[in-house]
């Protein structure tokens, strides 16, 4: 029983029990299961996010997104006053996280490919775009790059998944999806 200790200190030279020897080999298994899984889906799944990453400093990055906003702020919202801006189709779209907003709000497309550009002025927090199933890390001193063509008008949730202080339960942004056809 593993209740007491063993009779024989040297446990490990004790033979294995038949059950144990199923139990290991279930385990055994199931893991290669699952990791193959894991490859097939890889390859597979039509899901996997770009893998671009750079390294770039935080003031150089919210020089590139202010100037989007500069550039293709089409209206504010909200008390703040959060800019809303509609980067060209196929163009370059910069998303700010820093405690506790995403900052600004993008307008793309629907059926336009756009560069979405992530960064973080301050901590590690989480992409979450909802209700699709988009989900990135989003670290400070690094710029994310994913390839996003919205399918779907609408209005979408960014939410931050990684907790990065007191009011990361506000951390929430937008981005608009409209049909121009």
């Amino acid at each position: 029983m593993a209740i007491t200790p063993p009779e024989n200190r040297l446990w490990w030279n004790e033979p294995l029990h038949r059950m144990e020897i199923v139990w290991i080999t279930i385990a055994f298994l199931w893991g290669v299961v699952m990791f193959l899984t894991m490859v097939y889906w890889h390859i597979a799944g039509q899901q996997n996010l770009s893998n671009e990453a750079y390294r770039v400093k935080p003031d150089a990055f919210a020089a590139k997104a202010e100037a989007m906003v500069a550039r293709y702020k089409v209206r504010e919202e909200g008390d703040s006053k959060i800019p809303v801006v509609r980067p060209p189709a196929g163009g370059d779209a910069y998303l700010i996280a820093r405690l506790w907003e995403w900052w600004p709000i993008l307008e793309l497309e629907k059926g336009q490919s756009y560069r979405l550009h992530l960064s973080s002025m301050d901590w590690l927090h989480g992409f979450s775009l909802q209700p699709t199933n988009i989900n990135i890390q989003v670290h400070p001193n690094y710029e994310m790059v994913l390839t996003v063509t919205p399918t779907q008008s609408g209005e979408f949730a960014v939410v931050c998944n990684e907790f990065c202080g007191i009011g990361h339960h506000n951390m929430l942004g937008r981005i608009y999806v409209v049909d121009r056809k």
